[in-house]
């Protein structure tokens, strides 16, 4: 349904008149009407009992009414977000890593927004899924984890270093081992970011040192929850779990091997590309330390 025949229609209902939705709707109650009788007739029966006061819908389209207003916001975000890719205004998107919008995207949000970039979007996914983002055009920037000395991402990406991370395994104080001596652990797929990592984690675990897959999730804050609830040790960003180490709620899990460091990178696509993917890059690489600062 278009855009404008909703507004005509939830004007109807917020007022409970046709005189007074044309003056909301800023239009002759002559023309009003003639929407109203336009949409009616494109529809194929009337929606509104006229022989009330205040005008209401009939009983048969109320259910309606939920819909109609989720749709016009709905509209309403896309017309916004349509506008400001046309005229390139300072409305910035990010995709983040799950841990990273957890942690770090707070402060990035405020300092965009302070440079009048805004609204800031903030879209998560894991490493691979931000990227794809960002070659589509649904995001400007890319804030994710790293392994330090490796190189930016193949496929004319550019990025920098604004913040340093570790990995660690950490578990609830009072977890058990298996009956069999086996570590629990939550893991993670093979193709997501972090699964690559701990894979290779594993593979230098200390002698005598054997694990139990509990579970497995792609989203890191789903392990973190499992770790807290005391399913399973959880290989979880420093930066998501540093108020959890220092209340007791989580330790360190040393026999699970040490900890891996990080780096938080923005990446965006190599060349000029959009103003406010300029503007956003040199805002928070101005940061500096101030992203780093945190982080623990």
């Amino acid at each position: 349904m278009r855009h404008d025949w909703i507004a005509d229609i939830l004007a109807v209902i917020d007022t409970g008149s046709f005189v007074r939705a044309a003056e909301l709707r800023n239009i002759t109650q002559s023309a009003f009407k003639r929407r109203i009788d336009a949409i009616e007739a494109q529809l194929g029966g009337p929606l509104f009992d006229r022989r009330r006061k205040p005008v209401a819908l009939l009983a048969t389209a109320r259910p309606l009414e939920r819909s109609l207003r989720a749709s016009l916001q709905a509209q309403s975000m896309l017309l916004q977000e349509a506008g400001e890719v046309a005229t390139g205004s300072g409305a910035i998107t990010l995709a983040c890593q799950h841990a990273i919008s957890a942690t770090v995207s707070p402060g990035l949000v405020r300092a965009l927004s302070e440079a009048g970039l805004e609204p800031v979007r903030i879209r998560s996914g894991n490493r691979d899924e931000c990227l794809v983002m960002l070659l589509s055009g649904a995001a400007d920037l890319v804030i994710s984890h790293a392994v330090p000395g490796t190189g930016p991402e193949p496929g004319g990406f550019e990025e920098c270093c604004i913040g340093q991370d570790r990995l660690m395994a950490v578990a609830h104080p009072e977890l058990p081992r298996r009956a069999d001596g086996r570590l629990p652990v939550v893991a993670y797929p093979a193709d997501v970011f972090f699964g690559g990592l701990v894979a290779r984690l594993w593979a230098e675990l200390p002698e005598g040192v054997t694990l139990h897959r509990r579970a497995e999730t792609a989203l890191t804050l789903a392990a973190y929850r499992y770790a807290l609830d005391g399913l399973a040790v959880a290989w979880l960003p420093e930066a998501l779990i540093a108020e959890d180490l220092r209340q007791g709620r989580l330790c360190r899990v040393a026999e699970a091997g040490p900890d891996l460091a990080l780096e938080v990178r923005m990446t965006r696509l190599a060349g000029a590309g959009r103003e406010r993917a300029r503007r956003g890059w040199g805002v928070i690489r101005d940061l500096g330390g101030a992203v780093s600062e945190r982080l623990p």
